[in-house]
């Protein structure tokens, strides 16, 4: 699970949070939930960490605390491949990524082979072989 799914699920926006409520509960029917330290991380930078951990505990969504090398080297490969595309760009590059960006890619192929996420576009780019789970696209 990306970030930008508890965001959409902490929004209040009613449309914005069913859709992913729908998709989290999609991705739950095909399996376990986990989330990279990474995602973790974002969500204490933006919420009380006791409150993290109790929505984390409430939606049985675990924390994955254990990344190998298999995913530090995925991400920074992806990642370089991203930092050179960008180089070549001319113009409105779009939005700037981070490595955490890919850490969680690189984290859903090694554990999971999907990713729930609203950002599809990084994804599908760079990590082509994932499946992706988007609260946009999941039935409604």
């Amino acid at each position: 699970m990306d970030t930008n799914v508890f965001v959409a699920l902490f929004s209040g926006d009613e449309g914005t949070s069913r859709a992913a409520q729908v998709a989290l509960a999609e991705a739950r029917a095909d399996g376990a939930l986990a989330i990279s330290p990474a995602v973790y991380a974002e969500l204490v930078a933006g919420r009380d960490a006791s409150f993290v951990e109790r929505f984390l505990s409430e939606k049985d969504i675990e924390v994955d605390w254990d990344l190998d090398r298999g995913v530090w080297s995925a991400a920074g490969a992806r990642y370089g491949e991203y930092a050179r595309a960008r180089r070549k760009q001319r113009g409105d590059a779009g939005p700037r990524r981070i490595l955490a960006d890919f850490l969680i890619g690189a984290h859903a192929l090694q554990r999971a082979g999907a990713l729930l996420t609203s950002d599809t576009g990084i994804y599908r780019t760079y990590f082509s072989e994932l499946k992706i789970l988007a609260p946009a696209e999941s039935s409604r």
